[in-house]
């Protein structure tokens, strides 16, 4: 059950705090979920990962490999960690649903 977290924003997510309509997303929402996670601002470097992120995810309806990322946006190697810590946390800002166990794990290296 979807609920609205934010009146003054009206981002909506789910119960594990991942937007709700994928459909609903822009940069402000992004901007929001990045605060929803402790990130307060959105360089352009973390735009470009997310962005990636989107537009995968629309052709491929998965999660891409975190090294064809960097490459893909022309950043260094490990730069999904290094700008968000934790590549779930790009996950969510990017307004993706929820990635299941499989890639959870694989996402936190388990």
């Amino acid at each position: 059950m979807a609920a609205t977290d934010d009146t003054k924003t009206g981002v909506t997510s789910d119960e594990k705090g991942y937007l709700a309509d994928f459909d609903s997303w822009n940069e402000e929402v992004a901007r929001e979920l990045a605060r929803r996670e402790g990130i307060d601002e959105l360089t352009d470097e973390m735009m470009d990962v997310i962005r990636f992120l989107r537009s995968y995810y629309q052709n491929y309806n998965s999660f891409p490999m975190l090294s064809s990322v960097c490459k893909n946006v022309k950043q260094p190697k490990e730069c999904v960690n290094e700008e968000f810590i934790d590549p779930l946390k790009a996950w969510k800002i990017a307004g993706l649903p929820y990635p299941g166990d499989e890639v959870l794990a694989y996402l936190r290296r388990d």
